[in-house]
């Protein structure tokens, strides 16, 4: 009975002890693997953009007054803007969480989009100067400037930034069948997405 019991006990502890083996093993490799889906997320899914050109005409002038206010010398030009826009997120800044147990990846913070770049080509026409007025390099310097800038005006009304938004949904589910395919799923519930503006921002 002795010899019995002894067997039955020394079992029972091999059993216990390679359960608890078993379980933390497995729990270390999920916890690994959380880890991986999270940085491959994130490696995968660095930037996505929407791209928009532009040709704009920007009118520009500038008056300068001389001796005393009695002579008024103005230069002015018209300038033909063509540009292209990026709009896009840096998906670096995206925030997940992971649920082991449930084998979940918890999406709890998306970036807004913003503007990457704004590339501009500019041409002018029309150029006058006038006689005490001159065009100069730091004029044409800050005129370049001024129309990356008003490009940059015009951006909101253009339907990028809904674009963009729109891009987020198709990304999360990117993301979402990344996940499937190595057995998880993707918890978006905490999220909260911006709304697509589709009014005139005038109003």
């Amino acid at each position: 009975m002795d010899l019995l019991a002894g067997i039955l006990l020394g079992v029972a502890l091999t059993y216990v002890g390679f359960t608890l083996y078993y379980k933390k093993n497995s729990q270390h490799k999920t916890e690994k693997q959380s880890v991986v889906l999270m940085e491959k997320i994130k490696s995968v899914c660095k930037l996505i953009s929407v791209e928009g050109d532009f040709a704009e005409i920007y009118h520009y002038e500038n008056t300068k007054n001389h001796f005393l206010n009695l002579i008024t010398s103005k230069k002015k030009a018209i300038l033909l803007i063509n540009a292209k826009v990026h709009i896009g997120y840096d998906l670096s800044q995206i925030k997940l969480e992971s649920d082991n147990k449930k084998r979940e990846i918890i999406l709890t913070h998306f970036p807004e989009p913003k503007i990457l770049t704004v590339e501009t080509d500019v041409k002018y026409y029309d150029k006058v100067e006038g006689f005490f007025n001159k065009f100069d390099a730091v004029d044409l310097t800050g005129l370049n400037k001024e129309s990356k800038s008003f490009i940059v005006e015009k951006i909101p009304k253009s339907g990028l930034i809904d674009s963009a938004k729109k891009e987020a949904l198709d990304t999360i589910l990117m993301i979402e069948q990344l996940l499937e395919t190595s057995g998880w799923k993707l918890n978006y519930s905490q999220l909260v997405l911006p709304e697509i503006e589709t009014k005139n921002l005038n109003d």
